[in-house]
């Protein structure tokens, strides 16, 4: 027991630092990028790697039930108790700079996409998942980064048209002279992501496994291990890092909201595709994850649970309310689960 306990403290430490670093890195990049493009797609995809790696061990070995239940408890977790956490401390003196509401206005696309790829992958599962499914994965993946390449191009050149870049001579030689000295700032702040990414890749399966090597020692049971532990373990790197960017105040909290949006429609695509191609590894051309009766509830449950998390977001701004509330729902979900019929071999 103290072994296990010993090293989970010491992997958290390290996730700890690797997502310190991260968060520097992403926050300095969005000033070149923009904090809507860094938080949806670079960040989204450093935090999900972790999860992406176990998915891919776990369909190439033939467990598929454990595959698309780390998409989905992740979805369900982030979803309700990781924006609650990221609300609560963006809004109240946890933050270096407490805001009244994060504004949630600009997100339109992404909230959008995230419905539609919540539905699509629910309705597709409906007679399991196939090869076919797999492309169609990655076609949405796909569409969702030139979706947002295209949004961070437009809004600098409206930026730029703004300022005036192509029109006054001098103040375009005065922005060159910046966006020279900002390169040196990018290349520091794009040498601090990777760092960050590293930490996390190598310290999350480590932190994950000896977290519920601990859970084991403690005698906590299986249900509880997959359903609250788990989770929360795969989910570790991505909840630091959202909270270390909450807390430097709106330009934090708005790549804070960006990844959790982005990091969920990745997992709706980009993750399930890994999962199907991993199956076909595993399983030949033509294996098909099929939909047991536990991974159909659950798919139905974290549906639901996005869908009605992303109602308030339609508001131009959320806040601490909005926090509450969606922590409410993790609670009520959970007893859901625990209410649900249980596969051991799923686990």
């Amino acid at each position: 027991m103290a072994e296990n306990l010993l090293m989970m403290l010491l992997w958290l430490g390290e996730l700890t630092g690797a997502s310190f670093v991260l968060s520097y890195g992403a926050e300095h990049l969005s000033k070149k990028y923009g904090a809507k493009f860094v938080g949806r797609t670079l960040l989204s995809v450093a935090t999900t790697l972790p999860e992406i790696a176990i998915v891919v061990y776990a369909a190439a070995g033939g467990f598929y039930g454990t595959a698309i239940g780390a998409g989905l408890g992740s979805n369900l977790l982030m979803m309700t108790l990781g924006l609650a956490i990221m609300l609560l401390v963006a809004t109240t003196r946890l933050s270096k700079a407490p805001l009244k509401g994060i504004d949630v206005s600009t997100f339109k696309l992404d909230k959008i996409f995230l419905v539609i790829t919540a539905v699509v992958s629910a309705v597709l599962f409906l007679d399991g998942y196939s090869y076919i499914d797999g492309f169609i994965f990655t076609g949405l993946f796909v569409a969702y980064l030139a979706m947002a390449l295209l949004e961070m191009r437009q809004e600098k050149k409206k930026a730029a048209a703004e300022n005036g870049k192509t029109i006054d001579g001098h103040k375009l030689v005065k922005i060159e002279e910046v966006e020279y000295v900002s390169s040196r700032q990018m290349l520091k702040a794009g040498l601090a992501f990777a760092a960050g990414t590293a930490g996390i890749f190598i310290g999350a399966e480590p932190f994950i496994h000896s977290l519920e090597g601990f859970s084991v020692d403690v005698g906590i049971s299986v249900i509880i291990l997959a359903v609250i532990i788990s989770p929360i373990a795969g989910e570790m790197p991505e909840k630091i890092s959202m909270i270390l960017l909450a807390r430097k105040g709106a330009a934090g909290a708005s790549i804070a909201v960006a990844n959790v949006l982005g990091s969920k429609i990745l997992n709706n695509t980009l993750l399930l595709a890994v999962a199907v191609f991993g199956a076909m590894a595993h399983g030949g051309f033509f294996a098909v994850i099929e939909a047991s009766s536990l991974l159909e509830y659950q798919m139905i449950l974290v549906t639901v649970v996005t869908i009605i998390a992303l109602v308030p977001m339609f508001k131009k701004e959320i806040g601490l309310k909005v926090g509450i509330a969606l922590a409410a729902m993790y609670a009520v979900s959970l007893v859901i689960q625990f209410l649900l019929p249980h596969d051991p071999s799923l686990h």
